[in-house]
């Protein structure tokens, strides 16, 4: 059986043996770089992105650390360092506004934690958290980083007695959180896309298992290759602006 339909009897299952859970319409949010962009959280991929500063498989792949730990950790405490001090936008406050309505569950693809931080109450982070610390030996258990101390070095040791690392998944790695995400996405009475070039897989593989004739609203400032997917609604505007639109479509009463 394909991860697909199982992840669809799973769901089938779920909601077979929980009616009471579609109180709410479900709403799912794929978030990328361009939510936090406004925050002032460098995104990777734009022109004057991280990428065009910082080989790829130097930073961002286990073949990286493996080869040059120091260059990585620094790598990551310098994210940490810019990170601390930025703020949820009001993109981020106002997704987290359509619990109000909806059954919410955001899935990014950032590191950040705005979305959190903004009251978003179920997130899903697919390429794993800045601020957490993991070991080379379980990448799955997390420590939590302290933002007063946040650097990590060489001989810096887990309590298994491994190196830590930062809980990020980096590119060639599995990406553990898709599953759920995927089971999220299957149940999406609407899905909503903010900031992200649905470039980065498996991420963008999501919308293929939105269910047939979901809306799909798009907010995102530049052209998105949508080719192949229906019912989309492209709000081209950054983030904040495009958010507060759609809340004037989904909320229409509360904007």
């Amino acid at each position: 059986m394909t991860i697909k339909f199982r992840i669809l009897a799973t769901v089938r299952r779920d909601i077979m043996n929980n009616p009471t859970n579609q109180a709410k319409r479900k709403l799912v949010i794929l978030t990328g770089a361009g939510v936090s962009a406004e925050s002032g959280i460098s995104t990777f991929r734009d022109s004057d992105g991280l990428w065009e500063n910082y080989p790829v498989q130097d930073v961002a792949s286990i073949e990286g650390f493996i080869r040059n730990p120091k260059l990585v950790l620094d790598f990551y405490n310098a994210r940490r360092h810019d990170y601390v001090g930025c703020e949820p936008n009001a993109a981020h406050y106002g997704l987290a506004e359509l619990e109000r309505q909806y059954d919410v569950t955001v899935v990014t693809q950032n590191v950040d934690n705005l979305h959190e931080r903004a009251g978003s109450s179920k997130v899903i982070h697919l390429h794993g958290e800045l601020m957490k610390n993991c070991s080379v030996r379980n990448t799955q258990k997390t420590y939590p980083v302290d933002p007063e101390y946040p650097d990590l070095h060489v001989g810096d040791l887990a309590p298994d007695g491994s190196q830590l690392r930062p809980f990020i998944v980096w590119f060639g790695e599995a990406v553990p959180m898709i599953e759920p995400a995927i089971r999220e996405a299957s149940q999406a009475d609407i899905m909503v896309v903010v900031g992200t070039s649905l470039n980065v897989y498996p991420a963008a593989s999501l919308l293929a298992y939105v269910p047939n004739g979901t809306p799909i609203y798009l907010i995102d400032p530049k052209e998105v290759n949508t080719h192949g997917i229906a019912h989309v609604t492209h709000i081209q505007k950054v983030a904040t602006q495009g958010v507060q639109e759609l809340l004037d479509i989904l909320m229409p009463q509360e904007s």
